[in-house]
């Protein structure tokens, strides 16, 4: 029996796991030597991190596509049915390159303001914590995300497309959220990762470790550089933060589980969701004592 047969005759969710496995190996050996040779600092991370980072880097892969099936599956007949026929007869007759340039930009905007509500909603901040305890930046604290984290960011960069019919069934209608997708992901490897570059011009048009890695700052400012690719929206928007410097430290005063289940939990558990004010420097370390 051939790989393809056997991969056919495994349950859909095994094949899926395999196939993350697989990706998980490539990206280890990829990032894990220029973290190594080109990283900004260096940090040992527990063994339970790890281990919660890698049940999240699954968690977050497999969970949001199940989920959001339905839900895209309505707006796009909703899109249907509300939108003049001039909209999507418009967008369907641009050639295949366009539609994806096109489906990039508007997936862009709509993850920019879900990345950006997940800051100022209370309610959804609570979810988006845990993605931001994170205390030492490294390729796979990308997947360290609550689900309904994921499929809240998810909805606002996929809805716009399903609506307009740049998404929808088939092969051709699942080009765009692919593309959007996939760019997302392994892009927010790229922009998580422990790399000290710097790009000069191009840090204009495409988010970079440093840019990313200001978002995720422990200390003021905060609450910036919510594009997952394209900078010029912050620009656009007011909440763009890059200077030549890195961030002191990254994470948030909050008290956060180590082990996978007590991330997913800590959500439910919260009083109080909205984020602390960030102080604008570090704590000052205590006088030494004279001997």
């Amino acid at each position: 029996m051939s790989l393809p047969d056997i991969l056919q005759s495994l349950p859909a969710v095994v094949v899926d796991v395999l196939r993350l496995s697989l990706w998980l190996v490539a990206l280890t050996m990829l990032f894990l030597p220029l973290e190594r040779f080109f990283g900004e600092r260096r940090a040992r991370r527990s063994w339970g991190e790890l281990v919660s980072d890698l049940g999240f880097y699954f968690l977050s892969s497999l969970l949001p596509t199940i989920v959001l099936a339905l839900p895209l599956a309505l707006v796009a007949v909703l899109g249907q049915r509300l939108l003049p026929e001039a909209v999507p007869a418009t967008l369907a007759a641009l050639p295949l390159w366009a539609k994806l340039v096109l489906g990039l930009v508007i997936g862009e905007v709509g993850t920019y303001w879900g990345h950006r509500l997940s800051h100022e909603l209370p309610w959804l901040w609570r979810f988006h914590a845990v993605h931001h305890s994170t205390e030492h930046m490294y390729f796979l604290a990308n997947t360290r995300s609550h689900p309904v984290d994921m499929v809240v960011t998810r909805l606002f960069g996929l809805t716009p497309l399903y609506l307009l019919g740049l998404a929808g069934p088939g092969a051709a209608g699942s080009a765009a959220p692919v593309l959007l997708l996939l760019v997302g992901t392994i892009w927010g490897f790229f922009i998580h990762a422990n790399l000290r570059w710097r790009f000069g011009p191009l840090e204009w048009l495409v988010a970079t470790p440093a840019f990313h890695h200001w978002h995720h700052s422990k200390f003021q400012p905060i609450n910036r550089n919510y594009a997952s690719t394209l900078p010029l929206l912050d620009r656009i928007f007011g909440t763009h933060y890059l200077p030549r410097h890195w961030p002191l430290a990254c994470g948030i005063d909050a008290a956060m589980p180590v082990s996978l289940a007590g991330q997913l939990m800590a959500p439910l558990r919260q009083t109080s969701a909205a984020r602390p004010a960030a102080p604008a420097t570090p704590p000052a370390a205590p006088a030494k004592l004279p001997d």
